[in-house]
């Protein structure tokens, strides 16, 4: 059995600029985000039948590929060339569709499972380039390329898109002093809402035609930029002011990414001590990211559901293999 554990991300700024409608015609795009400490398990084992058992929120058990209901599963099982006799299954620590980058981490860390189950070693460069090709370009879902580098390299880091399709890893250092405030005064609060992903992205990747909707991403880009020179100032009210900024921006992208709730939570969260912060995911709801030296009072009067803040420093990762 062979079991694998790849972390969630919390994207700081950039995204949107990870799209390719909008890093081939810019010339490159920017993400700053973190791995957190929050994950997705894949564990993969020999099925006693000549045949394909996937277990996630339903049991397929099949005989071929091509009848595999669940797409990621199927495309990642032909790119390994595994056609029989294994056993798939998943858990995760959050759920899907809040915000956190959870489908790409299914992707990363099933690629992962797979090649290690075939006797291979693959670098972590190619699994975030893999998972992007099947859930982008095989699977063709309307999103950027963000999640799966987080997903894969773990840390904090800065990722530049390339026109040319190249990625660029940047690690921002994070002294004891920097990763201590940021755990300490960064917290997810879960506001609930359902969203479809897709939805949201497909209408911010329609606007990319829109030279108003194009520019405001050049502005987020800039800010991109910024955000890692400000993380390291370890200010955090500065960066509570950039992640401010980052939402005003975000939402200026797509009719679906805020409404009434979410900006009333997010109006009272800054009257009661937030220094800032941003809705995480492609929008509509999920977990918001806010950024304060104090949460109790908005704890105390959100009522959500929070998640600390806490760094994974390793990625994707072979946690079992016997």
């Amino acid at each position: 059995m062979i079991i694998t554990r790849t972390p969630f991300r919390v994207s700081f700024a950039g995204g949107g600029s990870d799209l390719s409608a909008f890093y081939v015609k810019n010339g490159h795009g920017a993400v700053v985000s973190a791995a957190i400490r929050k994950y997705m398990y894949i564990s993969i084992h020999p099925y006693f039948h000549d045949k394909i058992r996937i277990k996630y929120s339903r049991t397929e058990d099949v005989e071929d590929i091509g009848e595999i209901k669940h797409p990621i599963v199927r495309e990642c099982l032909k790119k390994v060339k595994i056609d029989k006799g294994v056993e798939i299954a998943s858990f995760a620590d959050v759920p899907a569709g809040t915000g956190l980058g959870s489908s790409s981490a299914f992707t990363v860390g099933l690629l992962h499972a797979l090649y290690a189950y075939k006797g291979k070693k693959i670098t972590t460069e190619k699994l975030a380039r893999e998972a992007c090709e099947i859930e982008i370009d095989i699977l063709k879902e309307p999103i950027g390329k963000q999640d799966q580098y987080a997903a894969a390299y773990g840390n904090v880091n800065f990722f530049k898109f390339n026109r040319d399709e190249t990625v660029d890893i940047l690690p921002i250092p994070l002294t004891k002093s920097l990763e201590r405030k940021l755990e300490q005064n960064l917290c997810l609060y879960y506001i609930g809402g359902a969203r479809d992903a897709r939805v949201v992205l497909s209408e911010q990747k329609n606007n990319m035609n829109f030279e108003h909707k194009f520019n405001i991403l050049k502005k987020i880009l800039i800010l991109t930029e910024e955000f890692r020179h400000i993380l390291r100032k370890e200010d955090m009210a500065k960066i509570g002011d950039a992640l401010h900024k980052e939402w005003l921006y975000k939402k200026e992208l797509s009719s679906k990414i805020s409404d009434d709730g979410i900006d009333r939570f997010y109006e009272d969260s800054m009257k009661y001590g937030a220094l800032g912060g941003k809705l995480l995911g492609a929008g509509g709801g999920g977990f918001f990211l806010l950024c304060s030296e104090n949460h109790k009072k908005i704890r105390e009067r959100s009522n959500c559901k929070i998640l600390p803040f806490e760094i994974d420093k390793e990625g994707t990762k072979i946690i079992f293999h016997e």
